[in-house]
């Protein structure tokens, strides 16, 4: 049962004991009192697992520890939210952190707008030593719907919203998407038309490094077959909140799968490639010309084949993105736009 007027932390932990005590200090100092963390841990193999009962000692009132199979982040904050009593809920990567006054200034937002869900503010992006890189990181503005604009991009990161616990469990359960399975959460809470509540002020930091668990492999965001788990969550999210497919942040999105068939053809993944041109038709309504000529020719000469010629023509012609290619938040010369 809900606590009222509590806030619960859910921090996925794998392997990491540089910052994760920073981060649980950045939710124990908030000046909002009414404060539990879970430290989830995700199956480390190293001395983390210990380290985390170590520091729950230090204050057992507020500190919880579940220890879990490894499954990734996803699963791995699932299982923190069922275990979550708060009537708000943060989710916190382990090494990132909040702003002291973080929870005071979004419940009070949420309780001056009731039909709310969702109170947001701005993120910094820091490096690995805490030292400020940007101080407004991926251009936050204020709207009032995560959709459309989530088509485009993921706008916020994982720790910059507070959540009414009661849209969290509308949500349901998260992805096993091994990245993005943010992306894809906040995209249901789209689909379920939640309002949004901004914050003009700097709520929580995001940190930039290189440990091994962002990277992946051979330099690929996700997997064809996950790409396509992704790209059809989105699209069924956008088509139930009534995005309409001559919408920019559409166009874009089909591009963006589009090119995700090319790359599936260049690798040979034939069935990968030939689902996700379908899906970006699916999202248009119907198939455009361009991508009905290249799908003819792929049939004809092959799915490799052709995606090595068209990014070799592209090369050729030096030709840049397209009018219907949005600029991501996060890019440094981003505007205001998407």
């Amino acid at each position: 049962m809900a606590r009222d007027n509590y806030v619960s932390v859910i921090i996925p932990v794998y392997n990491r004991q540089v910052w994760i005590e920073e981060a649980l200090q950045s939710a124990l100092e908030q000046t909002y009192p009414q404060v539990e963390v879970l430290l989830c841990d995700d199956g480390s193999d190293d001395e983390t697992s210990a380290a985390l009962d170590r520091l729950a000692l230090r204050d057992s009132d507020r500190i919880r520890v579940i220890h879990l199979p490894h499954r990734g982040p996803g699963p791995t904050r699932e299982a923190g939210r069922l275990t979550a009593c708060g009537e708000f809920i943060q989710y916190l990567d382990s090494d990132d952190r909040l702003h002291p006054e973080k929870f005071e200034r979004q419940i009070a937002a949420l309780r001056s707008h009731p039909e709310c869900g969702i109170a947001y503010g701005r993120t910094r992006l820091i490096d690995q030593d805490g030292h400020v890189l940007l101080e407004s990181y991926k251009k936050i503005k204020q709207r009032d719907f995560l959709l459309p604009d989530l088509l485009v991009d993921r706008w916020w990161c994982t720790h910059t919203p507070l959540y009414r616990r009661e849209v969290c469990d509308r949500i349901g359960a998260w992805s096993d998407l091994r990245y993005s399975q943010d992306w894809e959460y906040d995209a249901r809470a789209g689909a379920m038309g939640v309002k949004l509540v901004f914050v003009d002020a700097v709520v929580s930091d995001h940190r930039t490094h290189e440990a091994p668990e962002r990277q992946t492999g051979k330099g690929r965001w996700l997997d064809p077959v996950s790409q396509l788990s992704f790209f059809s969550s989105l699209l069924s999210c956008a088509q139930t909140a009534g995005v309409s497919p001559d919408a920019p942040q559409m166009l874009h999105f089909i591009r963006w799968v589009f090119a995700a068939a090319r790359s599936a053809g260049a690798d040979g993944d034939v069935e990968s490639a030939r689902a996700l041109m379908a899906l970006a038709g699916q999202a248009n309504g119907r198939m455009s010309f361009q991508m009905g000529v290249y799908g003819g020719a792929c049939r004809l000469f092959g799915w490799r084949l052709m995606s090595f010629l068209l990014e070799g023509v592209r090369r050729v012609m030096r030709r840049r993105s397209g009018a219907c290619t949005l600029r991501q938040s996060w890019m440094k010369e981003s505007s205001d736009e998407g």
